[in-house]
Formats: C-alpha cells, structure tokens, sequence
C-alpha cells in the first residue's frame, strides 16, 4: 500500500482544520505518540484521524520515529507543515512513497491554493460598531451591571476613547484590571459585554486559579513542538471557539511572571502568538483582567511594564444595599420566567414578594452567595 504524505500551509491551518472537521476528521499530533508507551494510543480510527508529523522536526532519533510510523494503522493519512517538508521528507525517506497536497483530502467542491491569503474567522468586535450602536451597548451594560457606577462612567469613556484611537491604528487591544475581593462583580463586567455583544458561542475564559504557576504558560499557549500538549494551548482553543473579540483573564495573580510578559507582548503587539508560532490578530478585542488582589498589593505583584499597559485599573468594593436590592428582585422575576417556561407552568403570583421578604441582602457580602440563597430559597418554596 503506498503512504502518502500530504504538505498543508500553515497560514491556512485552521482553514483545513475546520474543513476537514466538518467531514467527521480530527487533526492530532505525532507528538502523542512518540512520548506515550501505552500500546493503545496507537490504535485511533483512521477514518476521524489524520496525523500532523511537523513536531517531528524537533526529534532527532529518526529510527524511533519510523518505530512509532510503523505501529500506526496501515491507512493513516498523516500531513506535515510545507515549511518543514524538506528535512522531514528526507528523514522519513523510507516512511513515504509520495508527497501531495492536502487539498487532495478535501471534498471536491473546495480547493485552497498556496496563493490564497488566510480567511480569518470572523468575530464580532466592539470596533465593529457605529457611533449609534456604541451608545445603545454603554446603556444596556449599564442596566445589566448592578452597582458600580464609578465604574459604569470610566467604562463608556474609556470605550469612546478606543474606538477613536483603533481607527487611527495607536490603540490595539482594550485592557481592563479589575481589583477587589472574590464575589464583588468583576467577571461580571465581561459576562455582561459577552451579553451586550449577543454572543452565541461561551465566553473565551482563563481562570489561573485552575493553572499550577510552574506550567501556566505551557498550558496558556502550549508546549514546545515535540511534547505532548503542543496543539495551541488553552488560550488559542477558547479564542477561536469564540464568536466575539472579548477575553476573560480570571484571578490574573496566580499567575508568573512568564505570563506577565507574555501578556505584555499581547497587549503591544495585538496578536496571540502559541507555541507553533501561530497568531490570532485581537486587534479590537477587550481583555479583562481579575484578580483579588488589594490596591495596596497591585504594585507589588504586578510588574510595572506590564501595570502601565493596562488602559483602566479600577478597585470593586462590596454592592451597596440597594444595588443587592435591585439584583434580587431581577434574579426572582428571572428564575421565576424560565422555571415557567421550562414547566409549563404558572406560578404563584405572590411568589416574588413571598421570596424578596425571607432574603437579607444585608447578610450578603458575595453575590455568588446571595445568589446560591435564591436559588435555595426558591426552590424551597417550589417544593413546600
């Protein structure tokens, strides 16, 4: 049988990529194979798989890597970055009878050529919009985040602001730092843009509470060719399954320094760079930044290259009363139409006001715990 080995270029990965996905095929790296000795990995279903070889330019024991060839099913397709076809082809000489293109792999209706510039995905992005639908989104974000109307005000200049200095090509990326204890409504402020924008697709989150800080960046961005992992990274996952230019950074402070800089290339450059030397353009994009840290502990954690890139660093203290008033009453009415909607059912008229009057906002310093008592507090009543 003979083995082809098929050459794709890498500005138009992820258009191969998506398109080979539509057909029922997955892309994986010869990297899982050549650092795993489990005897199962080799046996994948050729007719979901196809394998990138590229990261096997980092490997120097070619014998080892036609051992791992040979162990895979007789009919795997495998490609290989274009860039790196010369050395590979010559070092898997007895691996490949043939070289072709990828395009042979794609249905017959669709042909990418080498000429071709690279479609990029197409987001929504705040720079997207007109005067009119600036003011329109400023007004929405300001009705759906309680609070904060320090906030809310810095928020829309600082908005109008970047619209003008990204048209005249001088302001890239829209940072925002957000400081303050957990549960005062930092994440809330991207949930709420994510909202406004009217994403249909998850909000593109890293929360670092989830990283260990030895391996954040190889998990942020991906490891090096040739190891396990080495496919994007976290980061550039969640950003292309986004459909809007907006980033969520989650308690940035458990991060390293590692991080620290490579956010600071980000927020010069307005490119994602991975591991495999990939971009994504986030010229547009709004980043918000979290972290818990106090204002007090910003300059000690926080590099000052990296502080004077952020365009708004702003404190979040706990909701006023009213402001917890106003988020109960919208939560209730909230809960209330979809339990009805999702059942079929209608409810108790009285039900709003019976639930407002056992809920104390006053004992409430986390909104994630004021809205936990909701919940448990309506579903009490739902059941009684």
């Amino acid at each position: 049988m003979e083995r082809t080995l098929y050459t794709y270029n890498r500005s138009q990965f992820y258009q191969y990529r998506d398109i080979l996905s539509l057909e029922g095929k997955k892309i994986i790296s010869i990297s899982k194979f050549m650092l795993n000795q489990n005897e199962d990995m080799f046996d994948i279903d050729t007719d979901e798989s196809i394998v990138d070889v590229s990261a096997a330019i980092t490997y120097t024991d070619v014998l080892y890597f036609e051992h791992v060839f040979h162990k895979l099913p007789e009919n795997t397709i495998f490609i290989v970055d274009d860039k790196h076809l010369e050395k590979l082809s010559y070092e898997m000489r007895n691996c490949f009878d043939k070289e072709d293109n990828i395009n042979k792999l794609l249905p017959e209706a669709i042909e990418i050529k080498k000429s071709d510039t690279v479609v990029k995905k197409k987001r929504k992005l705040i720079t997207d919009l007109n005067n009119e639908e600036i003011e329109s989104l400023i007004s929405n974000f300001n009705s759906k985040l309680y609070g904060h109307e320090k906030f809310k005000e810095d928020f829309a200049n600082k908005l109008r602001e970047f619209m003008i200095f990204n048209k005249l090509g001088e302001h890239k990326v829209l940072s925002l730092f957000l400081m303050g204890d957990s549960g005062v409504g930092k994440t809330e402020v991207a949930r709420v843009i994510h909202k406004c924008l009217s994403s249909q697709n998850k909000l593109a989150k890293i929360n670092f509470g989830n990283y260990s800080s030895q391996d954040a960046l190889n998990s942020l961005i991906g490891s090096p060719r040739g190891y396990i992992g080495s496919d994007g990274g976290e980061l550039f996952n969640r950003v292309e399954e986004s459909d809007i230019g907006l980033i969520l950074i989650d308690e940035f402070e458990k991060s390293n320094s590692a991080v620290f800089n490579y956010f600071l290339d980000v927020l010069e450059n307005g490119k994602l760079v991975n591991s495999l030397a990939e971009e994504i353009d986030v010229n547009g994009f709004i980043i918000v930044f979290t972290s818990n840290i106090s204002k007090d502990d910003f300059p000690r954690r926080i590099s000052p290259e990296l502080r004077s890139r952020f365009n708004y660093k702003g404190i979040f203290n706990e909701l006023k009363k009213e402001d917890k008033l106003k988020f109960v009453h919208f939560r209730i009415n909230d809960i209330i139409s979809k339990y009805e909607k999702a059942y079929d059912i209608k409810l108790s008229t009285n039900l709003h006001n019976d639930l407002i009057g056992v809920i104390n906002v006053n004992s409430f310093k986390n909104m994630r715990d004021l809205n936990s008592e909701i919940n448990k507090k309506f579903v009490k009543f739902i059941t009684q």
